[in-house]
């Protein structure tokens, strides 16, 4: 019965313990620590106290007294406590809290990675089924690449991104309009990427539609074509027509494409982290960031709430842009969501297949049509600060009478009223020849480096000016690659909303040269420039902006005596003060907390061997072990972490970033 009983109350007690030890352990430390740690912490702190009090205590345990036993007790128990506090510090420094995963998730994770490393499986060997393979290792190439082998190279990469799906022929495209970034070879090369696959079958695409219209296709169309009128790797476009007649296109996204483009963006960051950590191209370009940027473009695509806003916005620009010529289908916003969107169907045919269109049309005609589409991109960029980012033939419909709508408006660009101001400027200096004034709107407009040589850039920029912005010139292809290797040739960077509009630009004069083949673009763009500049400058618009600055200054003005007054008065008594905080910039913090921390580590591991050479040289103390006593055991230990200190520091002073 007393075996019961004590059975009984041996595992609350050991309880009872563990969590008194816990909650010790926690307050000691004084830092907030997992409860699954601190508990093992506990737990160890409980299982190694007897054997140190076996060491600390007497051969003789029948000499101890009650009070002495008392103290190896209490001894025993603040030595276990210190060594499960160091135990769980170690595991801290090792393995930080966060840094492991619960049950659940360690499998859902192993889940994943299984997942991940069968589509890296995939990916390598589709790198190395066309020659790729190197890039991966991070090889450099061993000298400069002739023309054919960088165009051999372009094709091997198109190849592959085409192999590899959706998200990777999403990259191909991304990456052919940047010009900056990539040799003409690879950017001819990936413009020829086709982002068609076959359909979906119609049941697959029924179950979308009435799970994201919450009722029957029937209620909420008279009747919808089961066969689509195109297919690409994230949706279809159905025609279909509303219970009032309305015609409308239904725009459904494949089943299963967020999860695959997830998998492969989750994929591609790491792939991004590996090249700009492990290669010096990686650094150059920036790849983390392009794929940062990619990843942002990609979910807005598979969000078509984004692109029926996106229809809403361009609809009301277009509205304050009258006598354009252009338009864009309306949405219907009840019927749409993040997986369906339903547009109005615009008459038209698209203007890569509209010849006979065109040729009906008359040159003039046409050079009105291509002047109006250049003046509403100008508006677009300009004035609203939403434009279409690829209006290429394929994303344009002209009617029989010369109207113009505008398709896929799934990624837009977008600029702020600071960046429409730079360029605005950049397009007034060109418009004069002003080398100066295009090199201080660039400087304005672009991502400068610490030091820029400006002198240089202004003649460069004015030999460009004078190569490409003369009457009868074009900003095609060849004129925008040498803008942009300008920019990255003097070091500065080309945000992504201004990359856009350089990719606009090049897009638009082969639709416009399409429209009208001796459209000038630049004399064109210099004439609305000069229009804006008129309609800018009259009184009505002088006097509004005048009293739009007078209501921004207006709050300033009425308290500057107030702080004026205040000012004197402090001079007057003395009581004028400037404060001034230190390393308010967050690298200077960061230099000196590393500082810091390596003089902390550095006096730490000089403490810590300083220690361990005199338990060392002192030797016996309590015995643990019947060959093995407490001296020699912590000065060993010392010196482990002492050395491992020390070569810690050194590693940072001697390694090369």
């Amino acid at each position: 019965m007393e075996q019961t009983i004590a059975a009984v109350l041996f595992v609350p007690t050991i309880i009872v313990t563990v969590l008194i030890f816990a909650t010790v352990i926690r307050r000691l430390l004084g830092v907030r620590v997992s409860l699954v740690r601190t508990l093992l912490a506990a737990v160890l702190a409980l299982v190694i106290t007897t054997p140190i009090l076996t060491a600390l205590a007497p051969a003789d345990p029948s000499a101890v007294g009650g009070g002495e036993a008392f103290l190896l007790g209490t001894a025993s128990i603040v030595v276990a406590a210190l060594l499960a506090m160091a135990a769980l510090v170690v595991l801290e420094v090792l393995l930080p809290t966060g840094s492991l995963p619960g049950p659940v998730e360690a499998w859902r994770g192993a889940r994943r990675r299984i997942a991940r490393t069968r589509r890296y499986a995939t990916i390598v060997r589709i790198a190395l089924r066309h020659g790729l393979g190197r890039f991966l290792r991070g090889r450099p190439p061993a000298g400069p690449a002739s023309a054919a082998a960088r165009r051999r190279l372009a094709r091997s990469l198109r190849a592959a991104l085409d192999e590899g799906g959706v998200t990777f022929v999403k990259v191909g495209q991304l990456l052919s309009t940047r010009r900056d970034l990539l040799p003409t070879e690879f950017v001819d090369e990936l413009t020829a990427l086709q982002d068609r696959v076959a359909p979906v079958p119609w049941p697959q695409v029924a179950a979308v539609l009435t799970a994201e219209l919450g009722r029957p296709i029937e209620e909420a169309f008279r009747d919808i074509d089961e066969e689509p009128l195109a297919a690409a790797s994230v949706a279809q476009v159905h025609a279909a027509r509303l219970p009032d007649g309305t015609e409308v296109v239904v725009k459904v996204q494949r089943p299963g494409v967020a999860t695959v483009v997830e998998r492969d963006l989750d994929i591609l960051f790491r792939l991004a982290d590996l090249l700009e950590d492990r290669t010096s191209w990686g650094r150059t370009f920036g790849v983390r960031g392009l794929a940062a940027g990619f990843a942002e473009a990609l979910r807005e695509e598979l969000d078509f709430t984004v692109e029926r806003d996106n229809l809403q916005s361009m609809a009301a620009a277009l509205a304050g842009s009258p006598g354009r010529g252009l338009q864009v289908p309306t949405a219907y916003a009840e019927l749409s969501s993040e997986r369906v969107l339903v547009m109005g169907r615009l008459p038209g045919t698209p203007l890569g297949a509209a010849g006979d269109v065109l040729d009906r049309l008359g040159a003039e005609r046409r050079a009105a049509l291509a002047a109006g589409l250049l003046d509403s991109m100008l508006d677009q960029i300009l004035v609203h600060g939403v434009f279409h980012v690829d209006l290429h033939p394929g994303n344009l419909l002209i009617g029989d009478d010369g109207e113009l709508g505008m398709l896929d408006l799934g990624s837009v660009g977008r600029i702020d009223a600071v960046t429409r101001t730079a360029i605005g400027q950049l397009l007034l200096a060109v418009g004069r020849g002003d080398a100066v004034g295009v090199s201080d709107a660039l400087l304005r407009l672009l991502d400068r480096p610490d030091a820029v040589d400006e002198r240089e850039l202004q003649r460069v920029v004015g030999a460009l000016i004078v190569r490409y912005a003369a009457p009868g010139s074009t900003v095609g292809v060849a004129a925008v690659a040498a803008i942009l290797q300008t920019f990255t040739a003097h070091g500065l960077g080309v945000p992504p909303s201004v990359a856009a509009v350089f990719r606009a630009v090049t897009t638009l004069e082969g639709t416009l040269a399409l429209i009208h083949s001796g459209f000038d673009l630049v004399g064109q763009a210099r004439a609305s420039a000069r229009r804006r500049i008129t309609e800018t400058f009259t009184v009505g618009n002088v006097r509004d902006a005048l009293e739009q600055e007078l209501v921004a200054l207006l709050p300033l003005l009425r308290g500057l005596p107030r702080r004026l007054d205040r000012i004197g008065d402090a001079v007057e008594h003395g009581r004028l003060r400037f404060t001034v905080r230190l390393f308010a910039d967050e690298q200077d913090r960061r230099l000196v907390t590393g500082l810091l921390h390596q003089t902390l580590l550095a006096l730490i591991g000089a403490t810590a061997g300083v220690m361990a050479a005199l338990l060392l040289g002192a030797g016996g103390g309590p015995r643990v072990t019947t060959g093995i006593t407490l001296f020699p055991l912590l000065g060993y230990g010392l010196l482990v972490v002492s050395v491992v200190l020390v070569l810690r520091v050194l590693v940072t002073i001697f390694r090369r970033e």
